[in-house]
Order: structure tokens, then sequence, then C-alpha cells
């Protein structure tokens, strides 16, 4: 407004004012727009225009009537002829850029078709470019050689892209590009470094939806970077100066299927850096434009606050003449979109830049980007705007640029709870409920990546967190105590905008899902959002490889989608019955589809349907080509199976909605234990080892890390021994499974509620499976950092040494930025991830999934056809929950009130030869592998019928070349506490001996089975010791104790103690098996043994052994040899109490086989070592010397008898023939056994043997067919 303007309260005098007719003492409540009049006696309404038009003050003169558009057009052309003038000049020579015309304009910068090198396409207008080939690279079309110009880059992928500034002469390769040359300087923020021929640390790292600015200032010779608009500071000094039109041009170089948004100055920046100019100058209509759109918004004030009450500045004595605003509004507003749109019409190529630009800005202005929004100003002006053609191309460019804003928006704390992409995401909303832009949008070729776009949500980085939780507070840290309490108010603020964006993500798939396209023949209410997932998930096909392909979703849009679906089943659509699509639960029709009880129904043609975006999807039987050939189910594809809930379960433990107990996610304990939480900030320092029992899940994570590294490949392949046959999981009727025909052609072309199940889970797989185990990771971290840091605090209070001292703080302040940083992450991943009804809903999923896995794993033909995701995501999503930080519910009702069905499961599938995936079978392995280490959950084992009758003989032949891992941690955890010395710290509270008696049953009563098993027992732990010992060989020879190498000897070391434990558990168990018949298999123990003791106690450097074991931040206390020679103690004394009984006593001679075998001096040698172990550092008690006395009186017995039989064969060594009777293989015993037909001689211990695993002779290779005793007498 003009500064001359005579003010009146703060306003000027041409600006209306409100007067209620309460002033003047009328009871209505109608307003009237009146102005002061003075002296002169100029009216309201010239006033008002000239407040409108920012006009100085007496410009308009006095109007004959009542203003029309056609005035307000004419006011406009008169006193803003200075934009007229300057709408058809552009400035064509800006000094200083030299742009090439590439055919889309003389002025426009766009990329350089001639320099790219590799495979760079554009996906979307105008450059929204993803390279296809292994390192691809191009420059722009414009060049800049003097003043100080910028670019900017939004980040669609977060890789390895260089961004920055070349010359023309630095060359592009497919291994080199920006920033590999002289002349070439780039930016990564993926490996957060700068280059220029060579690297260096530089920045930040980068997210998906930063924005990336790329400045260079040739007047300091300088290039600098920013993030979001931050500097990074300058990355390069004393650039060389180039001459006209040959200077640095835009440049990236990008990885493969990286994606990124170049804008060179044809949309506004996201963060204009100051003093610098964009490389493409803005359109000359761009003033014109912004000033227009001040007036509207001027107008709009006006009528603002001509609604409002109480808003009169003075009382007014005299008024000449008044009109209401409502009656200037129309014809003013008129006039300006009028003149407005036709400016716009003359320079069509300007539209893009003023929507993205002033108009994008206006409309949140007038929306208001805080709440509460103003949505009857924005409903006028969208009236308004609407009448206009040309305002269908301005709202086409206004939803790509909110789209691209909710990719961009970053979270404020100062902005709660209105911050990040909320304000973008509630205008898209509002203006979308306009039927005429949502077919707009609809239309659009780009419309699923502009969904995509709503959906996306930044995430924050480390200095991102930073900001956010300025105050880091965690149980038992030394923090200032009002840490805890500003972090508490931080993370619920944050936890406020994550609520707000996510509603506004289910109100905007909500119009999605309502809406009805115009085509023919009319499509349902839900067609076009089915569409968007199919097209999603087909796109998205290989997202979850080490190696994405290109293409695929940015991991926050998968995410957001996933957390829309799982509200929609968990909580209800919240409107109803939409539009008559759904079937609504007529008992219940506002419970959520995965919370209603009773008769549940799935349409298995979701599996059998050869649609694109499933075709490519693992099944559990296989690839879909292959089962479509051998298990054609054609005639199915139309059935519906439908079951009672609960009805795979015991009836005694059967827990489902509409039983009297209620499951977890829906009975009244989760609401009290939500509010017992008053600070769920308290579980986040070491929630993780909060609610677990003294025996550590290290193991677990031993047998996971070796299936998958290279220690398993060194381990000879051998067929599975898995001996289950296809009839045990195969059909079987079972009581309350149905099927009926689907309801017909309109019920197929309806969305369903399972359809929306069938996605989520596969959304879970591919987008939050990758969330919770980076999320675990930062939970495991946590632990261990507070408990390094308490450690060190412990040792600083107890050091005097200066020297010490100062060498802890440094660790300590180390520690506690690691614990800092850790705190941070794992806040987030609780805030955006686990709020309590996600968790509700995961565990409603949960039930779901496996109740519906269990009924149709009894029919053979379609369970092979279940998506392998179903499985992944069910067990994922479980053990999830269980070690929610802070937990869900408590272990002891985790798995008992509602996922029973769990359990049922893993025991009877984990050996299932329909799976075909080795590693499908494996992870449900593992899972039975972690529950049974805690009691709560064995005991959800040993009252599963399932389990006791299925699991104990499963295990034994599941014990192969690739599973024995996980079954060995599975039988040592069932086992615990039953072997010498394994009492301590409390190990034996996750024995079962339940279990153990069914083991023992198993093995007695399945001799085949149980001979397999321990021969495959006794294969690997000599492996396992062989391994260990060499790598220990290794490092000695070096005396160094490299990392990776440590750490292979700590997981072979762990392995071997297990599985000794495990053959400990045996002898006690089944001594029978080694004490009578054939003596092969105490023969084989035998040697074993000594071969262990052996090489534990050949070490030539003690200290350099036991150093080889460390852990970090775990003392000798804790890991050392007795971890193996105590099971080996057990193993000896299990044998020889068993020989003690009477029915033993006349069968294999324990000591006997001992005393046989070569060197007995060094079988002495070990066994003195075991009873001179320091035994006291590692039990508690003195209960173990009765062992070690009894060990020690088996020890004379064995040296009486070794004496024995070197006296015997020193009176035998005079005849001639002796030697020709003895075994050539083990020259211990008789040779009174031959191969036939070769006729080869060996004893018959060392056949047996040698036939467990080989069925060839020893000497010839000759196949053998048969072993006859022979006489020692005979020839």
């Amino acid at each position: 407004m003009a500064e001359d303007s005579p003010l009146i309260g703060g306003l000027s005098s041409g600006l209306a004012v409100i007067l209620n007719k309460e002033d003047s003492g009328e009871s209505s409540s109608k307003s009237r727009l009146v102005s002061f009049c003075d002296d002169i006696c100029h009216q309201s309404v010239e006033r008002t225009l000239e407040y409108i038009f920012g006009l100085p003050n007496k410009s308009v003169g006095l109007l004959s009537g009542q203003p029309d558009s056609d005035l307000v057009r004419a006011i406009i052309q008169n006193e803003f002829s200075e934009f007229h003038a300057n709408l058809g000049t552009s400035d064509t020579n800006i000094d200083g850029v030299c742009i090439v015309d590439n055919g889309s304009g003389p002025h426009v910068v766009g990329l350089k078709d001639e320099s790219i090198c590799g495979d760079i396409r554009i996906i979307k207008s105008p450059l929204l470019v993803e390279s296809l080939a292994m390192f691809s690279s191009v420059r722009a079309n414009a060049c800049v050689w003097k003043g100080k110009w910028m670019y900017e880059v939004i980040l669609e992928t977060s890789g390895i892209q260089q961004l920055g500034w070349a010359t023309v002469s630095c060359p592009f390769t497919d291994h080199k590009g920006v920033g590999d040359a002289d002349d070439s300087y780039a930016f990564d923020g993926m490996r957060v470094r700068k280059w220029n021929k060579e690297d260096e640390p530089y920045g930040q790292p980068w997210v998906v939806g930063d924005v990336i600015g790329c400045c260079i200032d040739l007047d300091c010779n300088e290039i600098s970077f920013c993030r979001n608009g931050v500097s990074l500071g300058v990355a390069f000094h004393g650039i060389r100066k180039m001459g006209p039109g040959d200077g640095y041009y835009p440049a990236i170089s990008l990885s493969p299927g990286e994606r990124c948004e170049l804008n060179f100055g044809a949309r506004p920046f996201k963060y204009p850096i100051e003093g610098y100019r964009p490389l493409q100058a803005p359109p000359p209509v761009n003033s014109f434009a912004s000033q227009m759109l001040r007036c509207l918004s001027r107008l709009l004030d006006l009528r603002s606050l001509e609604r409002a009450e109480n808003s009169s500045v003075e009382k007014l004595t005299r008024l000449k003449r008044f009109v209401s605003l409502e009656e200037l509004f129309n014809p003013i507003s008129h006039g300006i979109c009028e003149e407005f749109f036709s400016v716009l019409e003359a320079d069509v190529k300007s539209i893009e830049y003023i929507a993205w630009g002033p108009f994008l800005l206006f409309m949140m202005e007038v929306f208001g980007v805080q709440a509460p929004h103003d949505y009857s100003s924005l409903d006028r002006i969208l009236d308004i705007l609407l009448e206009f053609e040309g305002s269908y191309l301005l709202f086409e460019h206004i939803i790509n640029a909110l789209s691209s804003s909710c990719k961009t928006a970053k979270l404020v704390l100062t902005e709660c709870p209105c911050s990040g992409s909320y304000p973008y995401l509630a205008l898209a909303c509002h203006i979308l409920r306009r039927e005429a832009l949502m077919v707009l949008w609809w239309k659009s070729t780009d419309f699923e990546l502009l969904f995509e776009g709503f959906l996306s949500r930044k995430s924050p980085n480390k200095q991102d967190l930073e900001s956010l939780m300025p105050s880091v507070w965690w149980p038992g840290s030394s923090e200032d105590a009002s840490y805890e309490s500003s972090m508490m108010l931080t993370t619920t603020a944050l936890s406020d905008i994550v609520s707000k964006i996510e509603e506004k993500h289910r109100d905007l798939c909500l119009l999605v899902i309502q809406f009805i396209p115009p085509v023919t023949p009319p499509q349902l209410p839900g067609s076009v959002f089915r569409t968007f997932l199919h097209n999603l998930l087909l796109k998205n096909r290989g997202a979850d490889r080490n190696v994405p392909p290109p293409g695929v979703s940015s991991n926050s849009v998968l995410v957001s989608l996933y957390t829309v679906l799982l509200h929609f089943l968990s909580e209800g659509f919240g409107v109803g019955d939409i539009c008559g699509w759904l079937k609504r639960c007529e008992n219940s029709p506002d419970v959520g589809f995965l919370h209603r009880g009773g008769e549940r129904s799935f349409p298995i043609g979701l599996f059998l349907k050869n649609d694109p975006h499933q075709r490519d999807i693992s099944r559990l039987g296989g690839s879909f080509s292959h089962l479509s050939k051998a298990h054609p189910v054609k005639d199915q594809e139309a059935e519906v199976i439908r079951w009672e809930e609960g009805c795979m379960d015991d009836e005694e433990t059967r827990v489902t909605h509409l039983s009297t107990q209620k499951p977890c996610c829906c009975s009244s304990y989760d609401a009290d234990f939500t509010r017992s939480l008053k600070d769920p900030i308290r579980y986040s320092g070491k929630g993780s080892r909060s609610h677990c029992n003294p025996i550590p899940e290290r193991s677990a994570h031993v047998g996971s890390e070796c299936s998958a590294g290279s220690l398993n490949d060194e381990i000879e392949d051998k067929p599975s021994s898995s001996d289950q046959s296809e009839s045990e999981f195969g059909y079987c009727p079972v009581q309350h499974i149905r099927f009926v025909p689907r309801e017909g052609n309109l019920s197929s072309a309806t969305l369903r509620e399972e359809e929306l199940l069938d996605v989520l889970l596969l959304l879970y797989h591919i987008g939050l499976a990758p969330n919770f185990k980076q999320a675990s990771y930062y939970m495991s971290h946590q632990s261990q950092s507070i408990s390094l840091l308490e450690e060190a605090d412990k040792q600083i209070r107890e050091r005097a040494c200066s020297e010490q001292l100062k060498r802890l703080k440094e660790a300590r302040n180390g520690y506690r930025e690691e614990v800092i940083e850790y705190v941070r992450h794992c806040a987030w991943y609780r805030i955006s991830l686990s709020s309590r009804w996600k968790q509700r809903g995961m565990y409603a999923t949960c039930m779901w999934t496996v109740q519906l896995l269990l009924v149709l794993s009894k029919l053979e033909s379609v369970f092979v056809y279940v998506p392998e995701f179903y499985l992944e995501a069910l067990v994922d999503s479980f053990h999830v929950l269980r070690k929610s930080d802070p937990p869900f519910v408590p272990s002891s009702i985790f798995i008992k009130q509602g996922l029973t069905s769990f359990v049922t499961f893993v025991v009877t599938h984990f050996n299932d030869p329909r799976i075909s995936s080795a590693e499908l079978r494996d992870l449900l392995l593992q899972s039975i592998s972690v529950l049974v280490q805690y009691k709560e959950y064995l005991a959800a084992f040993e009252r599963n019928e399932a389990a006791i009758q299925r699991m104990p003989k499963a295990l034994l032949s599941a014990f192969d070349n690739r599973s024995w891992i996980p079954v060995t941690n599975i039988l040592l955890r069932l086992s615990k506490g039953s072997g010498f010395g394994s009492s301590k710290r409390g190990e034996s509270s996750s024995s079962s001996v339940v279990f153990q008696r069914l083991l023992r049953e198993a093995c007695t009563n399945d001799e085949g089975l149980f001979s397999a098993f321990l021969n495959r027992l006794f294969n690997t732990l000599s492996w396992a010791m062989t391994e260990f010992s060499v790598s220990v060989r290794e490092m000695q020879e070096k005396y160094q104790v490299l990392e990776f190498q440590q750490k292979k000897c700590n997981v072979i070391f762990d392995l071997s103690c297990n599985l000794a434990r495990v053959l400990e558990f045996c002898t006690r168990e089944i001594p029978q098996a080694f004490l009578i018949g054939s003596d092969t298999n105490l023969r084989r123990l035998t040697e074993l043994i000594i071969f262990i003791l052996n090489h534990i106690t050949s070490a030539a450097d003690a200290e350099f052994f036991d150093l080889s074991l460390r852990r970090h931040g775990q003392s000798l206390e804790k890991v050392n040899r007795g971890m193996i020679l105590a099971p080996i103690i057990g193993i000896i004394l299990n044998l020889v109490d068993a020989s003690e009984v009477l029915e033993y006593k006349e069968y294999n001679d324990v000591a006997g086989v001992f005393a046989s075998m070569d060197c007995p001096d060094r079988v002495h040698c070990g066994f003195q070592y075991l009873l001179d172990y320091n035994w006291a550092g590692s039990f508690r008690g003195d209960a173990y010397l009765t062992k070690l006395t009894q060990l020690e009186s088996f020890m004379s017995h064995l040296v009486s008898r070794s004496q024995s039989q070197e006296v015997s064969s020193i009176e035998c060594g005079g005849q001639a023939d002796s030697e020709d009777r003895v075994c050539c293989i083990c020259y211990a015993c008789e040779a009174d056994a031959g191969f036939v037909p070769c006729a080869h001689r060996s004893c018959y211990g060392c056949i047996t043997r040698h036939l467990l695993n080989c069925h060839r002779c020893f000497f010839c290779n000759a196949t053998v067919q048969e072993v006859v005793k022979i006489g020692v007498n005979t020839g």
C-alpha cells in the first residue's frame, strides 16, 4: 500500500471495517461494509479498490455505479501498465551463462543429449531422470564462466550419485564421471565425500527427498553444496577460471537404479540461496502474476475481516453510503482472474513456473499452513478459479507441486504438529474433494507417480535427528535430569506430527477408493485404488533383493501405504459402508476386518491367478509356472474357503475374538498396559534386555550367521536327511472348513478386504521388514553401547592412575556419543513404526495369517501356491512384536492369548517337504530356536499338541548339512541344566523335562533315526573342532589376532561347545546306544574326546589360545576353554555311571576302549588336564568336586588297564603273524571283517563307521555289496 495513505487505527482509510448493528441498537447481527468518510466525502468503494490493488490513496476516482469485472480489468491494465509492458520481453542476454538450444527453446536449460554416457532416461518431465546403466553421466546444455549460479537436485533415491560441475573436457566413461577428472567437481552424500580426481570427506549423509543445492561462485572461484538450504561449507577453492562460452556445466553421474530430479530454474527453487541465480531465468509474467495473486489475497483478507465478529476499529459517526463486500467480491475477483488467465494464456510455457511458485504460495496462504485451516476462503477461491478454463492446467501443475512438496518437506519441531508434509497433504485432500480436480488428477499420465509422491515421507538422518531431539535421555543415564522431560515432550510432539500425516494419507486414499472414474462401462468404487496397488506391486518386484532393480518406489511410499491399509483393516475405514462396496459385519459394523470373530473366508483365487503383479512371486512350492503345470487347479479359482476362527487350535487353549478371553490385540489388558506406560522413553535404554532370561540370544545369531556365511559353505554338501513323508503334511479333512462358490462377476470386480490383506503382507515384506531390521540393529547396538558406557564409568570410579583415567574418559566420551546417536534412532523408529494401534493391528494380522496358513496347509493343491511372503511376513512381524520396545504385552500372554497357532505352524512345517525353499524352513527352525530359550514361550510348546507329537522326531531328522546349527541350538536349550556344571547362572531355567523325555523316547523307539543323527553329530563336531584348531594355529603362526579370524574362532568354538553339550545329553539319556551291541559308537565317541583334548591341550601358547576366544566387552571368566571341557567330563561320567548299572555290565567296556587307544600317555595327559583345570573359577559352590573325584577314580582305573594291555602286547610281540591280523586302519583291533566282492579286510568297527558315510571299499574304491565277519584263526 502506498506510503501516503492515511491510517486510522493502524488501517488505511480505504480499508473496509465492520460495524455490527448491535452498536446502533438493532437486533440483527448482519454486518455491513463501510468506510471512513472524510470531509471531501470520498466514497468507500473507491477506497476499498485502492486497498485491494495496493494503490495510493485517492488514486481511484469517484465511481458512477456498481463496479464490474470490466472496470476491474481497466484499473489493472491502467495501473499495472509497467508489468504489461514487460510481458513480451525476456532477459535473453544474461552475462556469464551460455545456453545452447536443444530443441526446447533458446532459453530453456535441459540435458545435452550428446553428452550422455551410459543410459540416462527422463521418466517424468521435465527432468526426473534415472540411470539404467552401470554408471551414467550427463551434462546440461548450459555453462557458466562468471557470476554466482546454482541448480537444485531433488533426490528420488539416496545411493551413489556424484552431483556437481564439469567442463566439456571432462571425459565420461562407464567407470568415471563427474569429479573423476580435472576441472570436474562433485559431491556424493551416500559416501559423504567430495570428488576432484581424489576424494575427501565432506558434507552430511543424504536421504531420499533431500534437496541438494549445487552452487558455483566464479567471482571467488569456489564451489559449495547445500542440503535442504543449509550450507555444507565450501567444497572446492581456487577452481580454474574459464572464458566465455567455455565454462562449467551442471553435470551428474548416477549408479544403476539411481533417480533424481534436476531444476535449473524452470521452477522456483525450494531453497534459494541469497546471491546465487538460476541458470534459467524466471518468466517475465512472474511479477505480474504475483501481483494479481496478492490482490486476490487482500480481497480475501477483507472478506475474512467482514466475517469476523467485533472487528470494527472505531465507531464511525458519519456514513454516506455503504456496499456489502459480498456484492463487491464477485466482480473484483472475476476481473482479477480474467486478467490473470488472459496473460497466462498468452504465455503457456510460464504456467508451470507460476503454479509451482506464486500460485502455490497463494494457495497455502489462503488455506493456512497451521490448523485451523481456512476451508471457507479456500472453497470460495476454488469456486472462482474453476469457472475459468485456464485454471485446469494451473491446477494440474499445482497437484504436481503438492506431490513434490510432500517428498521434500522436512520435519521442524517448532512447527508441530503441522510440520513435514502435513500442510501440503491437507491442501491436496481438500482440493481433490472437487470431482473436477479428482478427474483431472486421475487423467494425468503421472497419476501413479503423483500418488506415490503424496504418500512419501522424508526420513531424518543423523543431523536431522540432532535438531529434532536436542536433549537425549535413557534409563540409568547421568545426563541432566531435565533431559528426561524434554525428550518426552519432544517425542510426544513428533508422534503428533506423524499421526497427523498418517491421517491425511488415509483421507487421500479414501478419496481415491470412493472415486468412480468417468469411463464406459462404469466401474465400481475401489477400482482405481486396486489398479494403483497392482501397478505399484508390479513396479516393485525384486524390491527385497540386496540390489533392487531400477524403478522401485521409495521405501517411505511402501511404509505409508502399509500403514494406511493396516489402519483400514484393523481400525476400520471410519466412513461406514463405502458406497456399498465393502461387505460389512452385520453384528459389529464398526469392528475392523482383522478383529471380527466367527466365520472367516478367503478367496483362494488370489493365489491361483496368473496376474502380472503376482506371476514372478515365489510360492511355497516353487515358481508359479512350474506349479501351474505340476498342480493345475483352475477349477478352484472361483472358490472361497470358509472356516471358523480358532478352529485349528485346541479347544482348551482356544482364544478368539468371540471367546470370553480376548486376544492380546483386543483384551482389556492392552488398554491397561498402555496406561501403565507413563513414559515410553523409559524403555528405550535397555529394552532388548528388559524381559529376557539370563540365557543370551547370541547363539541364535550364531546360527543364522553360520547358515548364511562362508563357514557353512566349507562343510561338504550332503543330501537332506528329512524322512518325513508328504502324507504327514498333505490333505486331511478338518472340521469347520468348507468351500463355497464366489458370489458372481460383480463380487469379483469389487475390491475385497482380503485383497487388501494380501497387499498388506507383501508391503510388509518389501517395505516394513527392512525398517524393522534396521531398528533391531540400533536397539542391539544401543544396549551394547550402554553396557560399555556403564563399564567405563565403573572403571573411572575405580582407577587412580591419571594416564589410565585420561584414556578411559576419552573412551567414555566415544561410548556416550554412540549411545546418544542410537537412542535418537531408536526413538524415531518407535515414533514412526511402533505406535500402539500399529502393534495391535500387527498382532491381529499375525493371528489372521497363521490361521489362514494352517487351514490352507490341509489343502494339498492350494498350499503350494501360497506366496512365500505370507510366511516371511508372519514370522518377521511375530518376532518384531515379541521384541518390541516398549513391549506390546507381557511375554507370559503374548502367545497364550491369540498366537498358539503360531507354535502349531512352526513345529508342523519347519521340515515340510512342500515348502521348497530351504531358507524358509530354516526361518521356522530359527523361530523355534529363539522361542524355546524363554520359559514363558517354552511353556507354550509344552502345552501344544502338535509340538509334542511332531517336534522331537522332526528335529532329529532335520539335523543335516544345512539345518544342524538351529537344531543344535534347540536341542541344547531343551536339555540345559542336565550336564556337568551347566546349572551355573540359572541356565537350567529354559530346560524342558517334557521334551527331554520325548527326545529320549524318540531315540529309543526309532534306532535308525537316532543312528543317523548320531553319525551326523560325530562328523559335525569333528569338523568344528578341526576348523577351530586350524584357525587358532593360523593366528598363532602370524602372532596377530585379526578381527575376522577372531570372530570366526568365536563362532566355531561356540558351535563346538553346543554340539558337545548335545552329545553329553545323548550319553545321559540314551547310554545304551554306546554300551550295547557294536562298540562302533563308543569307539567313535572315545576318539572324538581324545581328539578334542589333544586340540585343547596342545596349544603351545595358552595365553594366545584364550585371547582368540575373547569377545568385545566380555571377560575370560565368561568365555574360556572350560566351556568345551565341561561337556567332555559329563560324557565320560555319564558312560561310567551307566556301565555300572547291572544290565550293562557285561557289555562294552568304557575303560577298555579308552585304554585301547593309541598313545596312552596322551590320553592320560588329557584326563589329568581335566582334573587340574581351575573349575573353581567357573562354578559356584563345591558340588562339582564329587564329580571330579569320580573322574579321578576312573582315570586311575584307566591307567591300570592301559598298563595291563601294554604288558600283554609285549608278551605277544614275538608272534610272527600278529601284524597280519591287525586292522591297518586303526591298528588297535583285529581284522575280523571283509568287504564283498573285493575281499579286503579291516576290523568290523572301522568298516561299520566307514559305511555310515561311504559305500565303497577303503582300498580299491569298489562298491560294497556286503560285509562278512571272518574268524580270527581262518585264512
